[in-house]
């Protein structure tokens, strides 16, 4: 593919109609095993975000609107390391290591609405801690079915317009070569340098969209945690202290395990490679691994309905057998 130099006559170019993915930097030789550790961590993320959601969905004790939040951020979590893991491992594998402009595309657009989606709902689930601890006799009639249900269609309508923006912005631009995207998937980092047509326009909309987006949801959330503090600060009892920081520090490990990787690859002046890539590892796979681990091991509530629903399964299995 020609290379057009930028800012000449754009007429007489030819598209760019896949991209090479060239992979995380620096492990060449350790495809088999990065490949076995990964399909580990996505089949965990996988089986384990679908308990819960499942959980939530048949445990009656569980349908209030802390876990109604909760599981939507499973099926999240489900769903945001699909957009990359399958085709990093394909890689891996190395039949294939390109990736058409229409999938370039479109892993970029569900990756930014995904993430985006989740983004915005963190920012709802620590609204929704702050009124269960501020206003705890009335906080089911305000978190009700539809102002909850409200708030998530926010979340999706949010993260598809930001989805939107962003790929718009990105793949407006022409790709006539080269086509090598430095990275596991398709991101606005890896795909700017490539573009054939001047990118500053597109580089600060895009990049102050995404810091506005992060930098306003995360300042929601510490100041809902404010609020939440001076109100935990408040009760009497030791135990009902103690109970009200459990119930809040399982969502915010997983906020700062999500906005850490965000803005260690967004907000830094200069990009690298290498360490985008990790980053975006520990983003993509590794987090939405730990949710169920985060949200089980601390919560009480879920760890008594997981074992309901496995003596229910295996009370059925055993008459099944008979």
């Amino acid at each position: 593919l020609p290379l057009t130099p930028r800012g000449t006559n754009m007429q007489n170019y030819t598209s760019v109609t896949e991209f090479t993915l060239l992979g995380i930097p620096n492990t060449e030789g350790l495809e088999n095993m990065l490949f076995v550790l990964f399909l580990a961590f996505y089949l965990f993320t996988l089986l384990g975000n679908l308990l819960i959601f499942l959980t939530i969905l048949v445990s009656s004790n569980l349908h209030t609107p802390m876990y109604f939040f909760l599981g939507n951020l499973s099926v999240f979590d489900i769903f945001f390391p699909s957009v990359s893991s399958p085709k990093m491992m394909l890689y891996l594998m190395g039949p294939s290591q390109t990736i058409s402009y229409q999938g370039c595309a479109c892993q970029l657009f569900f990756y930014h609405f995904l993430g985006g989606t989740e983004c915005f709902l963190y920012t709802v689930m620590a609204y929704d801690r702050f009124v269960a601890i501020r206003h705890p006799l009335r906080y089911t009639v305000i978190m009700s079915h539809k102002v909850r249900t409200g708030l998530m269609l926010g979340t999706w309508l949010g993260g598809c317009l930001h989805g939107s923006i962003l790929t718009f912005l990105v793949f407006k631009l022409p790709f006539c070569g080269p086509n090598e995207v430095d990275n596991f998937f398709c991101d606005i980092p890896g795909l700017l340098p490539l573009a054939c047509a001047d990118t500053s326009l597109a580089q600060t909309v895009s990049f102050t969209n995404v810091d506005v987006v992060t930098l306003t949801c995360f300042f929601l959330i510490l100041t809902s945690y404010g609020h939440i503090v001076i109100s935990i600060l408040k009760i009497g009892t030791s135990a009902g202290r103690h109970r009200a920081f459990s119930t809040c520090s399982g969502h915010l490990i997983s906020v700062f395990l999500f906005y850490g990787p965000v803005m260690l690859i967004y907000l830094r002046p200069a990009s690298s490679p290498w360490l985008d890539s990790v980053i975006q590892v520990l983003n993509n796979i590794v987090t939405p691994s730990l949710n169920p681990l985060i949200y089980t091991l601390r919560n009480k509530d879920v760890k008594l309905a997981l074992r309901q629903v496995f003596t229910q399964v295996v009370h059925i299995s055993g008459i099944e057998r008979r």
